[in-house]
């Protein structure tokens, strides 16, 4: 049995996110729960196969909405997604679904999703092996940056110049991610670089911002400061067309401008945080997220 009113947000732990959102949903007339995904779990001791969620009885929510999968193990991590993947099998909305997120978690798939779109993109490669990603490196004769394949907040990242060595196997997990360094507009005269956060939901840009850093790596997390800017442009286009091509209902789209005005996508994010584009915006992010989850629900009973 499904509840069509009450909505579980995944997450670690009740954080700033996960609250503004569960007293957001309250607004809407729903009923949230925020539960760890490793509380939850499949229940297929009887004929008719369901999943566990504490303190809904045996019942299941009408929606789902991820903000966090924790880390884990392989095995873990697999029926985490496998129990999102049930999920919309059963008829629950989530938000977003498994597809999105193992296309977004992983950096080689979400690249190869934005270039089969047809979508600009700084010139990548990933090869587990590392004579060949240095040879294809050494190839490129220019700056580059190694990213970690399911790194995020910035973390991890390196910036190789021609004539530097990859690193061994063990220092990126087995799998090197390269991907072209772009200097953003107007760096190399100003210093420090910039980039942009584009916030999409629902088929539209919701906000953006500008995120300012005196580095070359722009995370809020790792310190840039963000501001406004204005999404009825270019970047918010590109942006809707990046969540579209991971399959995203929400999303976070990194894009740089390079030094001749190009808008690339960098990276799309299935899990954003927004603390940061609200500061700059002023937006109510929350309050949009579960104005969307409502309208989802009220669609799905309509249907």
């Amino acid at each position: 049995m499904i509840l069509e009113d009450a909505v579980v947000i995944f997450t670690e732990m009740a954080d700033w996110h996960s609250k503004g959102l569960a007293a957001a949903c309250a607004r809407e007339g729903l009923r949230p729960q925020i539960l760890s995904m490793n509380d939850c779990g499949f229940d297929l001791a009887t004929g008719r196969p369901g999943l566990i969620f504490p303190g809904l009885d045996g019942r299941h929510p009408g929606a789902i909405f991820v903000r966090l999968i924790a880390d884990g193990t392989t095995e873990q991590i697999t029926a985490r997604l496998g129990l999102l993947h049930a999920a919309r099998a059963l008829g629950i909305e989530v938000v977003n679904d498994a597809r999105a997120i193992e296309v977004c978690v992983d950096k080689s798939m979400t690249t190869f999703c934005l270039a089969q779109a047809g979508l600009p993109t700084p010139a990548s490669f990933v090869v587990e092996k590392r004579d060949v990603a240095q040879a294809r490196f050494d190839a490129f004769g220019r700056d580059a940056v190694l990213k970690p394949l399911f790194g995020a907040q910035g973390k991890g990242l390196v910036r190789l110049k021609p004539g530097d060595r990859m690193p061994e196997p063990e220092a990126v997990d087995g799998v090197y991610y390269v991907q072209e360094f772009v200097e953003s507009r107007g760096s190399r005269k100003n210093g420090g670089a910039h980039d942009w956060r584009v916030f999409v939901l629902d088929g539209r840009p919701l906000a953006a911002m500008i995120r300012r850093s005196d580095g070359w790596v722009t995370n809020i997390f790792q310190g840039a400061e963000g501001e406004a800017a204005d999404v009825s442009g270019e970047a918010g286009a590109l942006g809707v067309r990046a969540a579209a091509a991971v399959g995203a209902a929400y999303a976070g789209v990194d894009l740089i401008e390079d030094e001749d005005g190009r808008f690339l996508v960098l990276e799309v994010n299935s899990m954003p945080a927004w603390k940061g584009l609200q500061k700059a915006n002023g937006i109510d992010v929350a309050a949009a997220l579960a104005r969307d989850l409502a309208r989802r629900l009220a669609r799905a009973d309509a249907a």
